[in-house]
């Protein structure tokens, strides 16, 4: 029997497997849903706002959620919480995809089972952050993260597809009913779990885990100042996800056009996780930093007016730096943030970056109409890669080393 590749060799490990498993079949249910919902909610004669205002139920708890996961994953264990989220996601998007599927149920219905799924990833996400370290071996974290890139990367590209299918052929029902399955399939891969050590408990009251989260949070420059540079990386992206396709149903041939420049930063996506398998960076914050900054490209390219093959070309690019640098990111939390209390500073760090992302989708639009559009996108262009250059003139950022380096400190 061949042996795997040692780019490959944390796939050996059972639990691993089992955790990767878990998380590849959830993303790809994940990244059915913005696609089943909003069709979901347009057959029953919702309108754009309708449309915008569930998709927003569905986010607003998952933000509010993340705190308080962060805290409950570390005061228990992190499996029995993503376990716990799974179910619950089960239930309610089980019980939407049966309305769905057997009548025509009200939109605020089907806005306050969005918003129960959404709190639900809001627990799930810090603690699978949290869980990762007690499964795989410190060197082998970079290895394990490039591999969650690389299955949210493929899902970002099949969920999509099966349920812009399945919404053609059936119904949005059908598609929510494949989603649950997935939470279904997770939860029962993580049960198996065996975990080699027992994780630390914490013995203080909820607000005072919240208090010391926080502070341990902001007592690591390298880590706040980063999310920082995520929070303002998101709002400026927003110009991408709110102009873009107004560019591209004015100048680039409409929707079909838009279609294949989002389908080429998903390839671009996998390439990125793949890569991030590979890497093993001396200085991991300045690659993750680099990553997430190329992410400017193709604003420079819309506001340029380029052909649709070199905005996919630069779209694909920003996907891949995308997904390297959050794989890069999220090891080197997973590397020098101490266990007991990393899926809390795993909190703060979901709910720092995710913060700003609907201010960002609120702004761009009345930006424009103020300044035009392709002065907008010049703007966020601009903004995104001074915030990435003024981000590496911290030097905690530039110090901390990768594997088998020293960490600092505030």
């Amino acid at each position: 029997m061949k042996r795997l590749p040692e780019s490959l060799a944390v796939l050996r490990q059972r639990d691993f497997r089992l955790l990767f498993g878990a998380q590849a079949v959830s993303v790809f249910g994940d990244r059915m849903v913005a696609v089943a919902l909003a069709f979901a909610v347009l057959e029953l004669d919702g309108s754009a706002s309708d449309v915008g205002l569930v998709l927003a139920a569905r986010t607003l708890p998952l933000v509010a959620c993340l705190l308080v996961g962060g805290v409950v994953a570390d005061r228990m264990s992190p499996r029995a919480v993503m376990v716990a989220a799974d179910l619950v996601r089960l239930a309610s998007q089980g019980a939407l995809a049966a309305l769905l599927i057997l009548g025509a149920p009200e939109l605020w219905v089907v806005a306050v089972l969005a918003g129960v799924t959404g709190a639900g990833t809001g627990f799930f996400s810090p603690a699978s952050t949290g869980l990762l370290p007690a499964v795989v071996a410190p060197e082998r974290l970079q290895e394990a993260n490039g591999l969650r890139a690389t299955a949210m990367a493929a899902g970002e590209i099949a969920g999509p597809l099966l349920a812009g299918v399945l919404v053609a052929a059936t119904s949005p029902g059908w598609a929510l009913a494949v989603d649950a399955a997935t939470f279904a399939v997770s939860a029962a891969l993580l049960a198996r779990l065996r975990l080699p050590v027992r994780l630390p408990r914490t013995a203080t009251s909820f607000l005072g885990d919240l208090r010391d989260g926080w502070q341990a949070f902001r007592a690591l420059t390298w880590v706040w100042t980063f999310v920082a540079f995520a929070a303002s990386g998101n709002m400026f992206w927003g110009a991408w996800s709110v102009l873009g396709p107004v560019v591209a149903d004015r100048d680039l041939g409409g929707a079909a056009a838009w279609g294949g420049i989002l389908a080429a930063m998903g390839v671009g996506a996998l390439a990125g996780g793949v890569l991030a398998i590979r890497t093993r960076p001396r200085r991991p914050l300045i690659t993750a930093t680099l990553a997430f900054t190329v992410m400017a490209a193709p604003l420079a390219l819309l506001a340029a007016e380029a052909p649709v093959p070199l905005v996919a070309s630069a779209a694909a690019l920003a996907g891949g730096g995308m997904f390297l640098g959050n794989a890069v990111w999220e090891a080197t939390l997973q590397r020098h943030v101490p266990g007991e209390s990393l899926s809390r500073v795993s909190a703060y760090d979901w709910f720092g970056s995710l913060a700003f992302q609907p201010v960002g989708m609120a702004i761009w639009g009345p930006i424009s109409v103020a300044v035009g559009i392709e002065a907008s996108l010049w703007l966020a262009f601009l903004l995104l890669v001074g915030s990435g250059l003024g981000l590496l003139a911290v030097p905690d950022i530039r110090r901390l080393r990768g594997a088998g380096g020293v960490g600092v400190g505030a």
